[in-house]
């Protein structure tokens, strides 16, 4: 189930298997990095890196920067969230923080403290790159003729 890098002595879950990672009333302070589901329901100090879904539980409590495909948040978050694919603040969440997400999701009795970027999925964010890219080339172009 755990393997252990030696390069970077860093713990990660094989499998995407479902599992409590930390418990109520366990502490936890470092950087966490894994692939699957993980649920968290005791309190941690650090970064949470995932390609998966990070679940916080109702009386977690979390300090530190996140990044997730999709986070679900039922606890406290002090600290920044950029997820890839979406986050769910329920009824209890408090986020105290700035949000990154392309779909937001927010139960009313929610408590955000912060600023929210949510633009919708991925393919407007593509076309609205490319098209800044354009604008951007256009500009320069204007800008050497009048230089020249």
């Amino acid at each position: 189930m755990w393997s252990k890098h030696d390069k970077d002595n860093l713990y990660t879950m094989d499998g995407d298997e479902s599992f409590t990672f930390l418990g109520k009333g366990a502490q936890f302070k470092g950087i966490i990095h894994f692939e699957g589901t993980i649920r968290i329901d005791g309190r941690l100090e650090g970064e949470i890196h995932t390609k998966g879904t990070l679940m916080v539980g109702e009386h977690a409590v979390i300090e530190g920067d996140i990044n997730a495909d999709i986070v679900v948040c039922g606890g406290q978050i002090s600290g920044n969230i950029v997820a890839a694919e979406k986050v769910q603040l329920l009824s209890t969440g408090v986020v105290t923080g700035t949000i990154k997400t392309p779909l937001l999701s927010v139960e009313e009795g929610v408590r955000l403290h912060g600023m929210c970027d949510a633009e919708g999925r991925g393919e407007v964010r593509a076309l609205d790159g490319a098209r800044e890219a354009a604008q951007q080339q256009q500009l320069t172009g204007v800008a050497r003729v009048r230089g020249a």
